[in-house]
């Protein structure tokens, strides 16, 4: 694709970033409509959050729509992005969470089909770490143990957005600054199709902040905080797996592994202790507190 696109790449990829913010800006005031219009609030009071007032959770269907409309609209220009196991994958988790947003669902169920997500990603994308990369002074990896790994990998970076979506702004910040990260390394390596798919998401939530900054009229729920995360994993480990090493071939990027972490080191970070916490105060890893 670069090589037909020569010295208005740049504007390719801006084109990119400013047809996914234009749809979500502009669709988000139609989901206020309807949800005002049917009562489609967040709990009153919820103890998660910052407000007292009923605001709409539908955030996140502005977003799906924007990153799907424009993955499909660029792919038709772009053979390479790829869109299959992603949209695959992001279609699944958005209609889980948008049945969580509107009606509830029990955190064994959120898992379930988190893990079934995951390991198809893993299984039928081939979405997985194949190496340690020399951690540990270990590098290739039989396939169960990668895909397991791989597994919980992309679980815990999809709990890692969710969890962070409490504070107004927060997850849609943190989501620009991790995939607006991948985008610029993508780009600089090379890998132009993954750049496309991060600048894709970040345009998707950069519309959608404008309505979720305090005080927020929108917040992104399940649909949205689900979607950033798997958008995030499946960047993560692509971006990881251009460390390994083959013989005779230098690696595209060396330490790549610790790059990766210290991009997602936020999310990461909170996840794991919120799930301590909850596990030595005895209540689910995946239920909602005040944490």
């Amino acid at each position: 694709m670069q090589e037909y696109l020569g010295t208005y790449y740049v504007v390719y990829y801006l084109l990119i970033v400013t047809f996914s913010v234009l749809i979500t800006f502009l669709a988000i005031p139609s989901i206020l409509h309807v949800a005002r219009t049917r009562h489609l609030y967040d709990d009153v009071g919820h103890f998660r959050k910052q407000h007292d007032h009923g605001i709409p959770r539908l955030g996140g269907v502005a977003i799906f729509v924007s990153f799907t409309i424009t993955l499909l609209l660029f792919s038709i220009v772009d053979k390479t992005i790829p869109i299959s196991y992603v949209l695959a994958a992001s279609i699944v988790l958005f209609i889980m969470g948008i049945k969580d947003d509107l009606s509830g669902v029990n955190p064994s169920t959120k898992f379930l089909i988190q893990l079934i997500v995951a390991t198809l990603l893993v299984t039928l994308g081939d979405i997985r770490f194949t190496s340690m990369y020399g951690i540990l002074g270990y590098h290739d990896i039989p396939y169960a143990i990668s895909a397991v790994l791989s597994v919980l990998f992309i679980i815990l970076i999809i709990n890692a957005f969710n969890l962070i979506d409490g504070i107004d702004g927060l997850a849609g910040t943190t989501c620009i600054i991790v995939n607006g990260t991948f985008a610029a390394l993508f780009l600089y390596i090379g890998h132009y199709e993954l750049a496309a798919v991060a600048l894709a998401i970040v345009g998707a939530v950069f519309g959608f902040l404008r309505y979720n900054l305090t005080p927020a009229k929108i917040f992104m729920g399940d649909a949205g905080s689900l979607l950033i995360g798997l958008i995030s994993a499946i960047l993560a480990v692509r971006f990881i797996e251009l460390n390994k090493f083959k013989a005779g071939v230098t690696p595209e990027v060396l330490s790549a592994p610790a790059l990766t972490f210290a991009i997602l080191i936020g999310p990461i970070f909170d996840t794991l202790r919120v799930f301590m916490l909850r596990v030595v105060t005895g209540n689910s890893p995946f239920m909602a507190d005040r944490n």
